[in-house]
């Protein structure tokens, strides 16, 4: 449909003033151009709200099992971490929360196949830990207002002698796939690709960013999805 803007102007001939109309015609095309303008704009602002909002100022962690900075003697199975308020569940495997078990410190590999599964205010996983030492909890996940949330904790795992030791993988997992593992006799060394502790916090972020990219996709679907309604109508 096409929208019409009316302009009158007052002009004088031989003293008999006389109205001439000007019209002003938006076409489909015009209204179609309008409405992807006004999407990329959208999804941008939807972007750079995400990524500059600091995590402080959504839901704080308030307990995560096993506790940090606690020494845990048998296999955990599960991992969880409670926030102050309910998280956003976006469904599917990796869409919106991921979590992944790292250690020992002084030769780290990674335990769990990543993914973050949203129950009211808890984000959990799956892992079984390898040889002792210090591990880290890396999470993500997505708060009710929209905005990822993301933090850490560590505990010192000192497995009881009837405890069975997983294999870890050389490589961060990602969600819906399987990552290289290397046995427990191997975990005492540093894998080449790792080397340090350092090595291992240098691969987080590669994941967690995949995570936020998701996130905005499917924030762009959705606002996508919404246009087209109203342009039906």
């Amino acid at each position: 449909m096409s929208s019409r803007g009316i302009a009158l102007h007052c002009s004088s001939s031989a003293g008999i003033p006389r109205l001439r109309t000007i019209m002003k015609v938006t076409t489909p095309k015009s209204a179609a151009t309008t409405a992807r303008t006004l999407f990329a704009a959208a999804v941008i602002a939807l972007a750079l709200g995400w990524g500059m909002a600091p995590a402080s100022a959504h839901n704080d962690e308030i307990g995560s099992s096993p506790e940090g900075g606690s020494v845990v003697t048998e296999q955990p199975g599960e991992f969880s971490v409670t926030t102050s308020d309910l998280l956003l569940d976006l469904g599917g495997s990796g869409a919106g929360s991921a979590m992944v078990v790292t250690g020992p410190a002084d030769a780290p590999l990674f335990y769990g196949d990543g993914c973050g599964t949203v129950s009211g205010a808890t984000v959990e996983t799956t892992a079984q830990l390898g040889a002792a030492g210090q591990y880290t909890v890396i999470w993500q996940t997505v708060s009710t207002d929209g905005h990822p949330i993301s933090d850490e904790y560590t505990f010192d795992w000192q497995p009881a002698a009837d405890q069975v030791l997983a294999d870890g993988a050389v490589t961060a997992p990602a969600c819906g796939t399987k990552a290289d593992a290397v046995t427990t006799d191997a975990a005492t060394s540093p894998p080449a690709n790792l080397g340090s502790t350092d090595a291992a916090g240098d691969s987080t972020p590669a994941w967690i960013g995949g995570i936020l990219g998701a996130v905005v996709l499917a924030g762009a679907a959705a606002l996508l999805l919404l246009l087209r309604r109203k342009r039906r109508r």
